[in-house]
């Protein structure tokens, strides 16, 4: 398995730990440079590692959109040391009648219609605890009608196409650049009942053709500004962009480069935002 490292001074470990987690990954692990575990102080540097799959590619060419004074590398990891993780994996309740449960995870008996979207990430990312994560399901929640259709932009596990065909969209293309992911989100479309609803593709997004109802695109800030045409293209007339994997209080430059389509509906958790757009 492969682990990408990055080394920060440790004054940017917060900075650097947030673009880490707007890349979906489902764990960080701070080290002070050098190999120990203890955080260094302020004037010293800092190893952040995590996961971001088995393709060294596609982990490369996110890494290579930080900023040029962090350096980084990738790291080959014990798979069953890497997989730790999994003995901490919690329930996600998104709202009162959705949740989010780890495959290996028996969900909890609970009294009245309650939705469970149970998400193996397996080689990819994305277990649907993220701030970012929940606040796009909920934010489709709220645009979502019977028949809609769906687009995933940057899919990972397939959480949120997994949850839109399970609460009532007719159909949802999810797409990624990663094959883990496309692996992961047709694996847990089966396994939630919704695989003849869910397209899987590794594709850019310059490859997708028509139009959609719904478009979700919970990607980094800078990813969001360079698919910002693309992004309006696929959006149907009357349709509804929502993005996430920005920063509460820093994502205006990404709403400009979205123009014309205007904010209708911004959501905040743990410092991150949620904007619903409409033409």
């Amino acid at each position: 398995m492969l682990a990408l490292v990055i080394v920060v001074p440790a004054a940017e470990v917060e900075l650097a730990s947030d673009v880490l987690w707007s890349l979906g990954v489902l764990a960080i692990e701070e080290r002070a440079s050098g190999g120990d575990r203890i955080v260094s102080t302020n004037d010293r540097l800092v190893e952040l590692w995590t996961a971001l799959g088995d393709d060294a590619i596609i982990v490369s060419r996110a890494a290579e959109a930080f900023p040029a004074r962090w350096r980084w590398r990738i790291e080959e990891v014990d798979a069953t040391i890497a997989d730790l993780w999994r003995a901490h994996a919690t329930i996600t309740w998104v709202d009162a009648d959705l949740i989010v449960c780890p495959a290996w995870i028996d969900p909890p008996s609970v009294a009245g219609h309650v939705t469970v979207i149970s998400i193996e990430p397996g080689a990819s990312f994305g277990l649907g605890d993220h701030p970012t994560t929940v606040l796009t399901l909920r934010a489709l929640r709220q645009s979502l009608f019977r028949g809609a259709t769906v687009l995933d932009v940057g899919c990972g596990s397939g959480v949120l196409a997994v949850a839109a065909c399970r609460l009532g969209a007719a159909r949802a293309e999810a797409i990624d650049i990663a094959a883990a992911a496309v692996e992961a989100t047709a694996a847990n479309a089966d396994r939630n009942g919704v695989g003849g609803m869910v397209t899987a593709r590794q594709v850019d997004l310059d490859a997708v053709e028509g139009t959609f109802d719904i478009v979700l695109a919970n990607i980094s800030a800078p990813t969001l500004i360079e698919l910002a045409s693309g992004l309006r293209r696929v959006c149907a007339p009357a349709g509804v962009l929502v993005i996430s994997g920005v920063l509460a209080e820093h994502h205006d430059h990404v709403l400009d480069a979205l123009a014309p389509l205007l904010p209708i509906e911004t959501s905040v958790r743990d410092g991150w935002a949620a904007v619903t757009l409409r033409s």
